[in-house]
């Protein structure tokens, strides 16, 4: 199912949104401290691969990286929902109900 381009432009947008504000969140800012000091530390070896330093980044990178594609994951199944419940209510049928229950109101 091919879905329309403004669709597509909004999903991406979303994405962005929320991209951007979990690189900014202060929980997450620890972690990123952490990789950060390992990631310099890997300056002071000589062979990368075989570096603890290196290893020690490389854990604390993909750790770093794991959490914000979890909540990434997290907001991105928080917004199908909201989609999904936004797009199965009729809001048509709750205005025809309110006027029903008006007019039978009136009537008595």
């Amino acid at each position: 199912m091919e879905f329309p381009s403004w669709f597509q432009s909004a999903i991406q947008e979303r994405l962005d949104e929320v991209s951007a504000r979990i690189q900014f969140q202060p929980d997450l800012r620890k972690y990123r401290v952490e990789e950060k000091s390992a990631f310099e530390a890997l300056f002071s070896c000589v062979n990368m691969t075989q570096c603890p330093e290196y290893t020690e980044w490389e854990d604390k990178h993909h750790y770093c990286r794991g959490l914000e594609n979890e909540r990434l994951y997290l907001q991105g199944m928080r917004d199908g929902a909201r989609l999904a419940i936004a797009l199965m209510s009729d809001p048509l049928a709750e205005q025809e109900g309110d006027a029903n229950s008006a007019k039978s109101e009136s009537e008595h």
